[in-house]
């Protein structure tokens, strides 16, 4: 008889570390319901949740290819402002029909997005400080555009953002389609693979063939893609489009989300259901806080400190990764 082996017992501290992300996920639930929240798990409050998830779901998809290429976009927040403000204007000053003024605010995240990924792949200059710029830049732009608040979209495009389908919002199909094919992408086809070459070796992945420069300016044009299109979300849901205001902090939930869900900030490393359960976990955390009527100091309190969790959880995984393959 052959001698098999003995596989080395799983540490249950190991594997709860690996899988912190979706217990906690429940714990959270569980804790809500258990003090109280009103309304907490009832249809109407998880089909919210969902729904205004949806913008940052859309984006957080395209920036964690981003991240897992050792890129960062930190102008996503102002991109959504400006892609609102160009979309209010096309259709107060210009008349528009709204779905040809929400094709402009999308082409004007492609926009921002092209300029990003040029000015780091062309010119080499570093992401961090490119999207900086734009962040400041392009708030600027939108302010200058619009110094007041636009709004009064009409009542057509408010249903588009509140209603949906045999009870399912239109928000949440997008981004369920947006992110089934953030997994495909990801999983399954060559440029997921690239990806996550040029997040663990850049040099190397270019010398296997890999175009670089093309994967990850397409990286930019997609997330700026993503951000304008969240900013046609956001304006149908608040049918307005206050420039100072709207998108303020979005890139650190974005990127709170993304990290939360496994995807390394150095790159590299990350899967789209960690994402998908990133967003979500952040979702029903600043719902129920709001259902529990907490001050709004004390949820930006626990929202950074979800974001230092984040770096923890990611600091453990990949211990916990090590240890499973040193095994």
């Amino acid at each position: 008889m052959t001698a098999h082996p003995e596989r080395a017992p799983v540490s249950v501290r190991r594997l709860a570390m690996m899988n912190a992300l979706p217990l906690g996920f429940v714990g959270l639930i569980v804790l809500f319901v258990a003090m109280g929240a009103p309304n907490f798990l009832t249809f109407g409050n998880v089909s919210d949740i969902l729904r205004l998830s949806a913008p940052i779901m859309v984006v957080a998809i395209p920036l964690a290819f981003l991240l897992i290429m050792g890129h960062v976009d930190l102008s996503i927040g102002s991109t959504v402002a400006l892609s609102a403000v160009v979309l209010g204007l096309l259709i107060t000053r210009l008349g528009l029909d709204i779905w040809v003024a929400a094709l402009g605010g999308v082409l004007t995240g492609v926009i921002v997005g092209c300029f990003n990924g040029l000015a780091v792949t062309r010119a080499g200059l570093s992401p961090i400080i490119v999207t900086l710029g734009t962040l400041t830049g392009i708030r600027g732009i939108a302010m200058w555009l619009a110094p007041g608040s636009i709004y009064g979209f009409g009542s057509e495009f408010v249903q588009i953002g509140y209603g949906g389908i045999l009870g399912i919002p239109y928000f949440v199909l997008v981004e369920l389609v947006v992110a089934c094919i953030g997994a495909f992408v990801l999983a399954w086809s060559p440029i997921g693979r690239h990806v996550l070459a040029i997040g663990v070796n850049e040099q190397a992945a270019y010398l296997s063939g890999v175009k670089v420069q093309w994967v990850v300016l397409a990286g930019y044009i997609v997330t700026g893609m993503a951000a304008g299109l969240a900013g046609v979300m956001y304006a149908m849901l608040l049918n307005s489009a206050p420039a100072g205001t709207l998108g303020l902090g979005f890139e650190l939930e974005v990127l709170t989300a993304v990290m939360l869900g496994g995807v390394a900030f150095s790159g590299g490393r990350g899967t789209i259901r960690g994402v998908v359960l990133g967003v979500l976990f952040l979702a029903v955390l600043k719902n129920g806080l709001i259902l529990l009527n907490i001050q709004a100091a004390i949820a930006s309190v626990i929202m950074g400190a979800a974001l230092l969790v984040s770096a923890l959880l990611d600091r453990a995984t990949v211990r916990a990764l090590l240890g499973s393959r040193a095994r």
